[in-house]
């Protein structure tokens, strides 16, 4: 992907007629990612970008984004990025996550000083990261996330700043609902697929066992769950392991494209 440069302040204004505007420049990002997660590593490194030419020093950018019923998903600009807010996550408490509970930006002048979550905060100072700016993103229900801004110096995000940083954020958080609708539309149809190949694979095992035992689907369907509860296995294992020993082979879902 080609690199793309933002300027936050263009966010107040409307685009000169030969610049592509901030919005498309996050839909374009949308477009060109694989999944949920190469859109995030794309968003942060644009993000990034964008705010350390509004402050004048490189700024690092971690997102965190929680979804119902997964594990929080975390991207960055950088590793460094990534690992601060994995060690944030460790700690189970510090700005970024108190930004998503609250759902307001959280700015943290001075790391080192800082008293709040002053374990995580001595961490990420004695790294080199003496402030943060955490912005909440408004997602669907279920979800939430924050853009995460970490700087080499303190006091870099005066209220201008964070003003045009929030802005930002609103814009943001269009293409991240967007890339989670798609994800999740994504993860619908492969658990799907995964359902109904997994229904195969236990429908062929009770055929087998309704040859072997001249019964019932039913019948042959209990011996099986009884085979799953013995060995502590998934049913589906126990199907698998059942039909490669005759077939000597994987079984293979003849519905799959």
């Amino acid at each position: 992907m080609d690199e793309m440069n933002v300027d936050l302040a263009r966010l107040e204004s409307d685009p000169a007629p030969d610049e592509v505007s901030v919005p498309e420049q996050l839909q374009d990002l949308v477009i060109d990612s694989e999944d949920v997660g190469g859109f995030l590593n794309e968003l942060a490194a644009f993000s990034a970008s964008a705010v350390s030419q509004a402050v004048g020093v490189d700024v690092l950018c971690g997102i965190t984004l929680s979804r119902r019923r997964r594990t929080a998903t975390v991207a960055g600009s950088t590793h460094e990025a990534r690992l601060i807010d994995e060690v944030q996550q460790a700690y189970g408490d510090g700005p970024c996550l108190e930004a998503m509970r609250s759902h307001k930006t959280v700015h943290v002048p001075d790391t080192s000083t800082e008293e709040r979550w002053s374990e995580y905060c001595t961490v990420i100072a004695e790294r080199g990261h003496l402030s943060a700016l955490c912005v909440p993103l408004e997602l669907d229900e279920g979800a939430t996330a924050a853009l995460n801004f970490f700087a080499p110096q303190a006091h870099v995000y005066d209220d201008a700043t964070i003003r045009s940083c929030e802005l930002y954020a609103s814009q943001a958080e269009r293409s991240l609902r967007l890339a989670v609708r798609i994800g999740a539309k994504q993860q619908h149809a492969e658990d799907l697929q995964e359902a109904m190949h997994s229904r195969t694979v236990i429908d062929l095992a009770c055929g087998v066992i309704m040859g072997q035992n001249r019964c019932s689907q039913d019948e042959a369907f209990q011996i099986l769950k009884k085979a799953s509860s013995t060995r502590n296995q998934k049913l589906r294992d126990v199907a698998e392991s059942l039909v490669k020993s005759v077939a000597n082979q994987a079984p293979v879902a003849h519905f799959e494209p």
